[in-house]
């Protein structure tokens, strides 16, 4: 268990950006409580963007987000973990490859495809189980393009929903990845090279571009 609450090399909830935003955020005199205020301070606090620089190691640190302001769902997955140690509560990622069904036409065609593997999300020990949190969009995000904003109350798992307010097809769940100690990135940046070689060829200028 102890590696489940340790500070890793990019789940970093030694690093003093992430403790000063964990005692910022966590609000509650219980675990759970502290939990559900952290998810929502991400959840809305560090705006998703999935234009960033993918061969940069430091894009899928749970620090870099802070200091950023930004981050795609891995970056801000591993934040929300790291916030979570941060506090004394056990926590991991996980991932998932997933089909988005209303990607945007800019993004499609840098990815090439509207499958986003090694889709990131946090897991945090809750009232003895295993709770799924997903912080990727934030609410301004949600409401620009009509989604449905994830909810979390630290119980139950709070993943993508599979249609959006309007009822059409939005995410739709292909492969489990599993859970890890911290962002296993290596095999993370393999399969992003393989699966979108332009964004991830982009390199620094990947972030020039904009999202939302």
């Amino acid at each position: 268990m102890n590696e489940y609450l340790q500070s890793a090399r990019y789940i970093d909830s030694g690093h003093p950006a992430v403790i000063s935003f964990s005692k910022k955020h966590a609000a509650g005199k219980d675990p759970l409580s502290r939990a559900v205020s952290l998810y929502y301070a991400v959840r809305d606090g560090i705006r998703y963007n999935p234009f960033l620089d993918f061969s940069k190691e430091e894009t899928f640190q749970a620090s870099r987000c802070i200091t950023a302001g930004e981050g795609f769902c891995i970056g801000k997955a591993a934040l929300l973990a790291a916030c979570a140690r941060a506090d004394g509560i056990p926590a991991r990622v996980g991932f998932a490859d997933v089909k988005n069904h209303l990607t945007t036409p800019a993004l499609r065609e840098r990815m090439g495809s509207d499958l986003f593997v090694y889709h990131g999300y946090a897991e945090m020990l809750l009232e003895g189980k295993w709770v799924k949190a997903t912080p990727a969009f934030n609410i301004e995000l949600c409401r620009r393009f009509r989604v449905k904003p994830l909810e979390f109350d630290g119980r139950e798992d709070s993943i993508f929903h599979p249609f959006d307010e309007e009822d059409r097809r939005h995410m739709e769940y292909l492969r489990d990845r599993g859970s890890h100690a911290d962002v296993p990135v290596a095999e993370i940046m393999q399969a992003f090279r393989e699966v979108y070689p332009v964004l991830y060829g982009m390199g620094k200028a990947a972030a020039m571009e904009r999202f939302g």
